[in-house]
């Protein structure tokens, strides 16, 4: 009889872990990392290896070395290694923290003016700034690689679903 209820209890503890689990997004996992290495996998775009710098909504910054960062769409990531044992509490990042999306990251890119390597989901990149950020879209100038900040080299204006983004790197 002992037995049978021991493993009852393995069964029902088995089964109520696995409905936990099942709660975790992949932002929940991806909070706690704040400041661990960080391998990520994206589409089109490769591997992309640092520390975690930031987590929000719909996103994660890996700070790279040579003081890069790449802003990474998390429907863009297809893995990642290092992440460790914990996760956060599905919610717990509170109210503010959920409206931080990539829109509010990229919009903090664009305000800065600060040149990007757009890495695309098909393989290709394109380099510039970044002009303007809309709902689910981006706009940016289109600058050559060597004369990536000249105003004269601009090419033109390439609009970008965010769901064409592997990743946004800026030095």
């Amino acid at each position: 009889m002992a037995e049978l209820e021991a493993a009852e209890l393995t069964s029902e503890l088995a089964d109520r872990t696995r409905r936990e689990v099942a709660r975790f997004r992949l932002v929940d996992r991806l909070r706690p990392t704040f400041g661990h290495p960080v391998t990520v996998f994206t589409l089109g775009g490769g591997k992309i290896a640092g520390t975690v710098a930031g987590v929000g909504a719909d996103w994660l910054l890996v700070a790279e070395e040579h003081r890069l960062e790449a802003l990474i769409p998390l429907d863009a990531i297809t893995g990642l290694t290092g992440l460790g044992g914990l996760t956060a509490a599905p919610g717990s990042e509170g109210k503010v923290a959920a409206r931080l999306t990539l829109g509010y990251a990229l919009r903090g890119i664009a305000r800065d003016r600060a040149a990007v390597l757009v890495a695309l989901r098909d393989a290709t990149a394109v380099t510039g700034t970044i002009d303007r950020v809309g709902a689910d879209f981006f706009e940016m100038a289109e600058h050559g690689q060597a004369e990536i900040r000249r105003t004269r080299d601009i090419r033109g204006i390439r609009t970008v679903p965010f769901a064409g983004v592997a990743f946004v790197r800026r030095s």
